[in-house]
C-alpha cells in the first residue's frame, strides 16, 4: 500500500523550519523555503525510491533550496558584529537597507538539539560563513550527519567536506555557548526583569546586568556596551515612561524573550519591540531587541495588551 506524502512528509515540518532558518538567519524567509521544499517533495515523491530515509531525503531538498537562495541573498548581521560600540553622541537611526538577522520562535519543549543549535549567538556567527560551508557544519555538527552522508547531500567529495568543516570550525573557534541559562533556570531574574523593565526602573534593571552587557535594536546598527551606557540610552532615548509599558513572555531561539507593548494616546498598549535576552549565571549579558512589528504574530504574541 503507497502512503500519501502528507503522512510520511509533515512530522519533519518543523525541524526543517528550523534548518531553513539556521541556514537563512529569518523565519519568515525560512517559512517560504520549507514551503517550496515541500512542494519540491511533493512533485518527485513518486519517484521516490526509498534507498534512503524520507527524512534524510527531505533534508537534501530543503538544504539545495537553501543554497539557491543564498546565492541572491546577503549575509545577515546583527549590529555588535557591523561596527563599534556607539557613544552618547551617535545619533539614532534606523537603517533598513540591511537585511539584519531575525530571531526564531522555539517551543519549551522542543528538542535539546534545536535549542542549542537556534541560539541567536551561533546563528549569527553561520551568517559569517560561505553558504556551502554553513551547510557543512549543520549537517555534520547540528544534524549529525557523517561526512559520507553529507558528501551525498551535497554533491561534494568526502575530502571537500572535511576541509570546509575544518575551516567552518576555525572561524567559530571563538564562539562559546555552553553556560547560557535556560529560560526556566533563570525564573526570578526574569520576574525582576519584567517588573523593572514595566516600572522603566533603570537601577533595578542595570543592576542585572554584566560589565560587558550588550544592547543591540535592529533594524538601528548602533548598540551599546555596558550598564551605564545602556542606563543612558534608556533614560534618553527609550521613550517608554515609568508603569507605560507592558510585557508579555515568549521564547526565541531558546532563549527568554518578551513582547514589548507601550501605552497610546488612547490607553491601548500595542507592540514597540521584541526582546531577546542571553542570560549567564544569573546576569543579563546581551538583550537583542528587534523592531520589526511582523514578528508579533510569528511568535503568537497579540497585536494589543
Amino acid at each position: 500500500m503507497t502512503v500519501d506524502f502528507a503522512t510520511v512528509a509533515d512530522p519533519f515540518r518543523r525541524e526543517l523550519l528550523a534548518h531553513c532558518y539556521r541556514m537563512l538567519g529569518s523565519v519568515h524567509d525560512a517559512e517560504d523555503l520549507v514551503q517550496e521544499t515541500y512542494l519540491r517533495a511533493w512533485k518527485a515523491y513518486g519517484q521516490f525510491e526509498g534507498r534512503s530515509s524520507v527524512r534524510t531525503w527531505l533534508y537534501r531538498i530543503a538544504t539545495n533550496v537553501c543554497l539557491t537562495a543564498l546565492d541572491s541573498r546577503t549575509r545577515r548581521p546583527m549590529p555588535f558584529g557591523l561596527s563599534t560600540s556607539s557613544a552618547q553622541d551617535d545619533p539614532l537611526t534606523q537603517d533598513h537597507e540591511i537585511p539584519w538577522l531575525e530571531p526564531f520562535p522555539t517551543d519549551p519543549a522542543a528538542i535539546v538539539t534545536e535549542r542549542e543549535s537556534t541560539r541567536l549567538a551561533f546563528v549569527a556567527a553561520l551568517q559569517h560563513l560561505p553558504p556551502r560551508q554553513r551547510a557543512v557544519l549543520i549537517l555534520r555538527d547540528v544534524l549529525r550527519l557523517t561526512a559520507a552522508e553529507t558528501a551525498d547531500q551535497l554533491d561534494m567529495t568526502v575530502a571537500a567536506v572535511n576541509s570546509a568543516l575544518q575551516r567552518a570550525h576555525a572561524q567559530l573557534k571563538d564562539l562559546t555557548e555552553d553556560s547560557v541559562t535556560e529560560p526556566a533556570d533563570a525564573k526570578q531574574l526574569l520576574d525582576r526583569w519584567m517588573t523593572a523593565f514595566e516600572a522603566k526602573d533603570i537601577p533595578a534593571i542595570i543592576g542585572m546586568f554584566t560589565e560587558d552587557v550588550v544592547w543591540e535594536m535592529p533594524p538601528y546598527p548602533q548598540w551599546y556596551r555596558g550598564p551605564e551606557m545602556v542606563a543612558w540610552h534608556l533614560a534618553n532615548q527609550c521613550p517608554a515612561v515609568p508603569h507605560g509599558a507592558r510585557m508579555i513572555e515568549a521564547e526565541a531561539n531558546g532563549q527568554p524573550a518578551y513582547g514589548l507593548y507601550l501605552r497610546d494616546a488612547d490607553g491601548v498598549f500595542r507592540p514597540f519591540n521584541l526582546q531577546v535576552l542571553e542570560v549567564r549565571d544569573d546576569r543579563i549579558t546581551r538583550v537583542s531587541s528587534f523592531f520589526d512589528l511582523s514578528l508579533f504574530p510569528k511568535f503568537g504574541l497579540p497585536s494589543t495588551a
